[in-house]
């Protein structure tokens, strides 16, 4: 069901090569950009009948209007179960909590008397967020999406999420429940592309944004590159990732049920195992067939999805060689389920979020531990950072000189200038000073 990687007995390669030796599944973004790159400049040059002929090709409904109305929001909410309503208040509750304590203050620094740099954090002005809805519905993705943008300050939110013809081309009801009790009330019935789109170039009903974040499909990665440049993006999210860091002292039962939950994600979501223990991985390769075989959805994602080359356990000589493999791999999601699991946790380098010991599931992740759920995949955690309230935050620096502080560092500049052959840039201080700079 899930292959073995045995790197034991040699000593472990160095960067790039180490990374080659790992499973990663195949998303050919590069490709798919070609196809994309039509439907979004149909959405630039018809606007809103396009998003209507894409929903009746691509999802199979009709659509008079692509906003969803208020009323919509307004019925999905008080149609909700009670117990989904409580789950998804306290996953909101617990991510402000985390999400609030982000906010970064203003901060001011005097280099020289007379001369100070502030950097102050101004939250964009308007997102376009994405919610998923193809195999699974992902009320947990509105909220995970949501709650950093309002921490942030920002101050014009729109969601997007696919049409769904069960529900009469709306989206998913729980995804319109999640927004109405978030208080986000601009929602369109969007997906793919042509949602990314929208929100790049603006249409009839929508303006647009100057930042979309979400995860999504390989259309959507596809269409955030195409628009990387003119909007911002959190990333190109691929299939989802567990990597498990673990030895003798792991449970074969949490470990498998951690995997497995992964793999009911997508058949090309990747489940990684990472030990020094051969008895480990034989307990796990046991355990899997009984867990699989108890769930839903094995033969369309969970199967394809242990069985592909993006899965595997790997096995190493040591839980050091296991930390290197780990770092190298730089999973969307880290497991440390080893003795002394905080110590391992702390020395991590790469991962997009790390859970440590054996009560801190990645599902606990995804819905209410507090922390973001919108993490790199692909082995981006090696260089970039799951959404948080940052994100949506950019940060300007004001300089503020008196003519004294200037003068002092005058000749310094025009020196730096001239070593440049920018004479102008020195010029200007020149222009100053009456043409004659102080120190020169």
């Amino acid at each position: 069901m899930i292959s073995r990687i045995d790197l034991r007995g040699d000593t472990l390669p160095e960067g790039g090569a180490l990374r080659d030796l790992l499973p990663r599944a195949e998303f050919d973004v590069e490709a798919a950009l070609e196809k994309v790159r039509p439907i979004c400049e149909d959405v630039h040059h018809r606007g809103t009948a396009a998003l209507i002929e894409y929903a009746r090709k691509f999802d199979g409904v009709e659509l008079t209007r692509v906003r969803v109305p208020a009323q919509a929001l307004a019925t999905a909410l008080e149609q909700l179960d009670p117990a989904v309503r409580a789950a998804l208040e306290e996953s909101i509750r617990r991510a402000r909590i985390v999400h609030r304590n982000q906010r970064r203050s203003e901060h001011t620094t005097q280099v020289v008397p007379g001369g100070t740099v502030t950097e102050k954090w101004v939250p964009v002005e308007r997102v376009g967020l994405y919610a998923p809805g193809g195999r699974s519905v992902y009320p947990s993705s509105v909220v995970m999406n949501v709650v950093p943008a309002q921490e942030a300050g920002v101050e014009s939110i729109a969601l997007a999420s696919p049409p769904q013809a069960e529900f009469g081309g709306l989206p998913h009801p729980t995804i319109l429940a999640a927004c109405a009790l978030l208080g986000v009330d601009e929602v369109y019935a969007a997906g793919g592309a042509q949602a990314v789109a929208m929100f790049a170039y603006g249409t009839e009903e929508c303006a647009p944004a100057n930042m979309v974040t979400g995860p999504g499909n390989i259309w959507v990665a596809a269409a955030k590159r195409y628009f990387t440049g003119r909007i911002g993006i959190d990333t190109e999210a691929g299939p989802t990732e567990i990597a498990v860091l673990a030895d003798s002292t792991a449970d074969p039962v949490h470990v498998a049920a951690d995997l497995i939950s992964q793999a009911e994600h997508d058949p090309l979501a990747a489940a990684v195992l990472v030990t020094d223990s051969e008895e480990l991985a034989s307990a796990v390769e046991k355990e899997l067939e009984p867990q699989v075989a108890a769930t839903k959805h094995i033969e369309d994602r969970i199967k394809p999805a242990l069985a592909g080359k993006q899965s595997a356990i790997v096995l190493v000589d040591s839980l050091e060689d296991g930390l290197r493999v780990v770092d190298a791999y730089g999973a969307e999601h880290l497991e440390i389920q080893t003795a002394d699991a905080a110590a391992w946790a702390a020395r991590v380098r790469n991962a997009g979020a790390v859970f440590v010991g054996p009560w801190a599931p990645v599902s606990l992740g995804d819905y209410c531990a507090g922390s973001n759920h919108v993490l790199p995949t692909g082995g981006c955690a090696c260089h970039s950072s799951g959404l948080s309230v940052q994100s949506f935050l950019r940060g300007i620096h004001i300089v503020d000189y008196s003519r004294d502080a200037l003068a002092e560092v005058a000749h310094h500049v025009v020196t730096l200038a001239e070593a440049e052959d920018l004479p102008a840039h020195g010029a200007a201080l020149k222009a100053r000073f009456g043409w004659k700079v102080p120190g020169q």
